[in-house]
């Protein structure tokens, strides 16, 4: 049983695309329902929660009935612009139905560079947190871009739940993936794959086993994860990695269960034998 985890106040969940979009590219309702739910009722027990949330391109694209993303940026952009509003659609129609408001705050990294627009941000989230509101966070992809003379892009939404968890001084950031946590291999081709438990520290035999960019075990999938992990470490914050397929296991999760990897420096026990 992890005390630290069970005595989190406040709550970042960081949801991935792959939980929200079946493979066939249709958005999983079930799965956002069972968020909403799970993030309703912490809530409603009192927990200050936020959640930063993937998906606009993958519900713009069922929206579109597009099989495949497209290639130019502005195409990308525009199919965002779509996705990121019938996204909030949904989330607001299901969080809704469990008595729970909810509101939108896109994000670009230079807002998070440049002091007053990055107090006006932390204003905004905490006022929410104030009015019992679930700020509901994104990337603004409709305007970032990568040029080297307008560097507006976080990298990926892992990097952007460790920043906001650092920003508003988040005790927990609870990872959901498509994997159960951070193994010694690539557990889909090593059955002998060992789950860690437990990572005090981030280190290059770990970035290493992480994957290589590009694979479907690494950028976009481990290493951007133990790159998030590595800000949380640095603000002395607790992360945990778990499987995102039931977003019901955030409740088991905050109750204290073991489950997943969890990457804090303080020692909760958890055995990696």
């Amino acid at each position: 049983m992890n005390q630290s985890i069970k005595k989190s106040q406040r709550i970042i969940v960081k949801i991935g695309t792959s939980s929200l979009i079946y493979a066939n590219g249709s958005v999983n309702l079930a799965s956002i329902d069972q968020l909403a739910f799970s993030l309703s009722a912490l809530q409603k027990e009192g927990k200050e929660v936020i959640l930063v949330t993937s998906g606009a391109i993958g519900v713009g694209l069922d929206k579109l009935n597009l099989k495949k993303r497209p290639t130019s940026i502005p195409e990308q952009q525009a199919i965002a612009a779509l996705g990121q509003a019938t996204l909030m659609n949904i989330y607001s129609q299901r969080f809704s139905s469990y008595n729970q408001e909810t509101a939108q705050v896109l994000l670009t990294r230079d807002i998070i560079d440049y002091p007053v627009s990055r107090e006006n941000v932390t204003n905004t989230i905490e006022q929410l947190i104030k009015m019992d509101i679930i700020p509901i966070i994104n990337e603004n992809d409709t305007v970032s871009v990568e040029e080297m003379d307008h560097q507006t892009k976080f990298g990926d939404n892992d990097k952007l739940s460790a920043i906001v968890a650092g920003l508003i001084d988040a005790d927990l950031l609870i990872m959901l993936s498509d994997i159960d946590g951070f193994y010694s291999a690539n557990p889909l081709e090593n059955p002998d794959a060992k789950l860690y438990r437990q990572i005090q520290e981030i280190n290059g035999d770990l970035m290493e086993r992480a994957g290589a960019a590009g694979s479907r075990f690494g950028t976009g999938g481990m290493a951007s994860k133990l790159k998030a992990a590595k800000l949380i470490l640095e603000n002395n914050q607790s992360m945990i990695l778990a499987n995102g397929s039931d977003p019901r296991i955030i409740l088991d999760i905050v109750a204290g269960e073991e489950i997943g990897t969890l990457f804090s420096k303080v020692n909760e026990g958890r055995d990696n034998d």
